[in-house]
């Protein structure tokens, strides 16, 4: 039998190579799975990039069975599906990912999110809706999922729950959500208004002042309850209120402001106001309106040389259009066929361009409108101050 001191550097020869044998097989074992990993990865962008899509998602879907981290590139691949339009693609592939058993409560919570944008996109609110209250509960992405559903009731129109729910996000996230809650409480006030419930759309205004103390909108459906009423006098103070809350407003404000200056026999104080007006606004609109008062008032001549005046100052094709027009009777001949060349091309140019801008998202308009039709934003949609513009 050997001696002890002669079996240990035997021993620990034996262990070195059993150690050395062992990292060997390991880095072999990792480097094979390494390559079909980047085999598989490779074959799949090889798919998404020939439009194949549904074999591209099969070998993505057979990617997550290697690694947890791939869920991730599922996720950004269900978005982009999305974004492209192909819902139904996106819809299966974070459905997979929520019935895995395996999928951590954090990705899960993820996936769910990103299932409920694929519904709202592919118009299936109420499958939407569930999914979203559900995260609520569980306050699991909480301000997302809430953000989203106060857009589905935006959507449907249920100013109520989107109210609640705006007031829920603003406890959660510490965030002002007040000028859009007052907007909500101002399509409340419409609403009433046009079913003849003037006293429940009054008490909506209220809480929309209450909100937000300087909301342009409330001040004008303020105004036009009050002229409805045949309370032009007072209809006239909240126009100008609106007007003083947000002056962009004044090309929508100025109208019925000018019908409950005539109905209320406050014509001096029309002029005083426009007036003011000009020096504060560098829009054409308060010109038009003082050019018409002077022609009722003081006659054409009067009128021409006003508008005449304002427009060496501030060039407009609106205006122009109105010079035009107040100095076409007074022609004849082949001028006057020139002129109504002139203002046929001007009326044309004034067609084709966008009279509204939203602020945020630079979407064009002709009329206006309180959220933005392409980013759903509030209030955002104000006039382009320009030559062919306001």
């Amino acid at each position: 039998m050997m001696p002890w001191y002669v079996l240990l550097p035997l021993a620990i020869l034996a262990f070195a190579l059993g150690w050395w044998a062992s990292r060997r097989a390991s880095a072999r074992r990792s480097g094979a799975a390494v390559n079909e990993l980047s085999s598989d990865y490779f074959r799949g962008l090889n798919y998404l990039l020939n439009e194949e899509q549904d074999k591209a998602i099969e070998v993505f879907l057979r990617l997550a069975e290697y690694n947890r981290d791939t869920v991730e590139t599922h996720l950004a691949l269900g978005n982009l599906f999305r974004r492209r339009g192909e819902v139904d693609r996106a819809i299966r592939l974070h459905q997979h990912l929520v019935s895995r058993p395996n999928l951590s409560e954090p990705m899960k919570t993820v996936a769910l999110l990103e299932l409920g944008e694929d519904y709202m996109r592919a118009g299936l609110l109420d499958r939407a809706e569930a999914l979203f209250a559900d995260l609520v509960a569980m306050n699991a992405h909480a301000p997302s999922a809430l953000r989203h559903l106060i857009a589905i009731y935006q959507h449907e129109r249920d100013w109520n729950k989107a109210i609640e729910h705006a007031r829920r996000l603003e406890v959660m996230t510490g965030e002002d959500e007040a000028p859009m809650i007052a907007q909500f409480y101002c399509e409340l006030a419409d609403r009433s208004r046009q079913h003849g419930a003037r006293v429940e759309a009054r008490d909506y205004l209220e809480q929309a002042f209450h909100c937000q103390p300087d909301c342009v909108r409330a001040w004008m459906l303020t105004g036009r309850l009050q002229a409805e009423e045949g309370q032009h006098a007072e209809a006239v103070q909240a126009y100008e209120a609106a007007i003083g809350a947000d002056i962009a407003f004044v090309p929508e404000i100025l109208p019925p402001l000018l019908n409950s200056y005539a109905c209320s026999q406050q014509m001096d104080r029309a002029e005083r106001f426009l007036r003011e007006l000009l020096e504060r606004y560098h829009g054409i609109s308060p010109v038009l309106a003082l050019t018409r008062l002077y022609q009722q008032r003081d006659g054409r001549r009067a009128s021409v040389g006003f508008l005449t005046a304002q427009l060496r100052q501030r060039p407009s094709v609106r205006g122009l259009m109105a010079l035009i027009d107040a100095t076409m009777d007074r022609i004849e001949g082949e001028a006057r066929e020139n002129f109504l060349i002139l203002r046929d091309l001007t009326r044309k140019l004034l067609e084709g361009q966008a009279m509204y801008r939203c602020s945020r998202c630079g979407f064009g308009a002709k009329a206006h409108h309180w959220q933005c039709p392409s980013c759903k934003s509030w209030s955002t949609i104000r006039p382009i101050h320009g030559v062919a513009n306001e």
